[in-house]
């Protein structure tokens, strides 16, 4: 039995940042990291994979950089984790004790079995598995008529990618009023369902999926509950994911009530050397103080690296108190973001708020080629003016804009500090400095709250 000071059990973002982080800050530690497939996925690039890559090859991620930090890598599955004896058996047989170990096993997709006729041929997820996707896009590919069963942000893209090929029918099912609604609020989905529409797909929202329709076992369609019924050769569902911690709950880990292992604030579990990291960890909401269930590869990273400089001591101290979620997709070339406690997680949360709107173009003038139409909207605690949330929409520079955002929420900037922002605007890359739309949805917000 081969001994290892650090052992990480998964290969996603969390498990090689965790794994590099670790390496790098503790060299003459031994480093072993356990993943399933020889070969991963970039998480957030699964949708793509389907039409703009067109090869799961294209979208491959892997534990390069931990092995040239001097990590080892070992491929199968762990079957059995032994806490007291600091030791861990894979499937195929192999032991290996640790001094220190890691679980960063990810999430798995929710399967509806909520759903008639969820178990029939044909019905499909998007895991995180190289073999599992290289799979699905083969049988994509043959596929005329497709229907994708939930339209968070996984489901909207992937329906959006598939409906760019001219022969194929792609039908998006939401129960929601509007796609991605969980995200965004009710404005800035509409404009998110407006887009999915003018990309190709046929969106039913406010619709649920009564039953999975089949024949001699395999899918061909699906029924409505507005009584429509919907024929599909592949149903792809995407109605969410789940902490993978059944590894960790057998081995006598706390898991708490949304099936995430228990955590500190550095990642620690209650059992002394063994951590968890990424979205099979607990989170907290930053806004809300409450136990959250955030599951974000960026998310995953910022903890994999308070863990890394932390495993053996604390050595860089966590200064962000609760996990912020921070959204950003692309719809038909319409960018769409949000940060922090958008409308409906404020009131939900109790949490009074007023809003700052602004909307212009994001070049200046407005007439020069390749501008889009940009329109912000800011949260902001009316008693002290600081910003708890942010939603955005317009061309691609919305994806760093909504990081400003996020950092200010973090750093609870207040919008009075924010309308004296110093700074640089070009016309070929930013709105105009006179009219910069953060700076103005900020004094939108000052205005109001001087009305209360």
């Amino acid at each position: 039995m081969k001994n290892y000071d650090v052992i990480i059990i998964g290969a996603g973002p969390s498990g090689i940042i965790t794994g590099v982080t670790g390496k790098k800050q503790n060299p003459e530690k031994s480093f072993l990291m356990i993943m399933e497939e020889k070969k991963g996925l970039v998480p957030c690039g699964i949708p793509y994979i389907f039409h703009d890559l067109d090869d799961v090859s294209k979208n491959a991620m892997g534990p390069k950089p931990f092995i040239a930090a001097g990590g080892e890598v070992f491929v199968d599955t762990v079957g059995k984790v032994d806490l007291e004896e600091k030791t861990l058996t894979t499937v195929s047989g192999e032991e290996f004790s640790f001094s220190k170990l890691v679980f960063a096993t990810g999430s798995i997709p929710t399967i509806p079995k909520f759903i008639k006729g969820f178990d029939l041929e044909g019905v499909e997820y998007v895991k995180k598995s190289y073999n599992y996707i290289e799979q699905l896009k083969q049988k994509t590919d043959k596929a005329k008529n497709i229907v994708v069963i939930g339209a968070g942000f996984i489901g909207v893209e992937i329906a959006e990618q598939l409906a760019k090929y001219n022969d194929k029918t792609v039908s998006l099912v939401e129960m929601e009023k509007h796609c991605l609604y969980r995200a965004f609020s009710e404005d800035f989905a509409t404009k998110a369902d407006i887009e999915v529409r003018e990309s190709g797909v046929k969106l039913f929202t406010e619709t649920k999926v009564e039953e999975i329709i089949g024949k001699n076992g395999k899918v061909t369609g699906v029924k409505l509950s507005n009584s429509e019924t919907l024929n599909a050769e592949i149903i792809i569902t995407t109605v969410g994911y789940k902490p993978n911690s059944d590894l960790a709950r057998d081995a006598g880990l706390t898991i708490n009530s949304q099936g995430m292992i228990r955590v500190d604030n550095y990642q620690r579990t209650e059992a002394e050397d063994v951590y968890a990291v990424g979205d099979c960890s607990q989170t907290v909401g930053f806004i809300t103080g409450r136990t959250d269930n955030i599951m974000l590869a960026s998310t995953a990273t910022a903890e994999a690296r308070v863990l890394g400089y932390n495993l053996f001591s604390i050595n860089l101290l966590r200064n962000f108190t609760g996990t912020l979620s921070v959204f950003s997709t692309e719809i038909n070339h319409k960018a769409f973001a949000s940060a922090g406690a958008i409308e409906q997680v404020a009131k939900k949360a109790n949490i009074g708020y007023v809003i700052g709107e602004f909307a212009d173009v994001d070049r200046h003038p407005g007439t020069i080629a390749d501008t889009y139409p940009l329109e912000v909207k800011l949260v902001v605690n009316p008693e002290n003016g600081e910003i708890i949330g942010g939603e955005i929409y317009g061309g691609k520079s919305v994806g760093e804009m909504i990081n400003i955002i996020s950092l200010a929420i973090q750093k609870y900037v207040t919008v009075y500090e924010f309308v004296s922002f110093q700074i640089g605007t070009h016309p070929l890359l930013t709105t105009a400095p006179t009219k910069y739309v953060l700076i103005k949805a900020a004094e939108m917000a000052i205005a109001k709250m001087k009305k209360k």
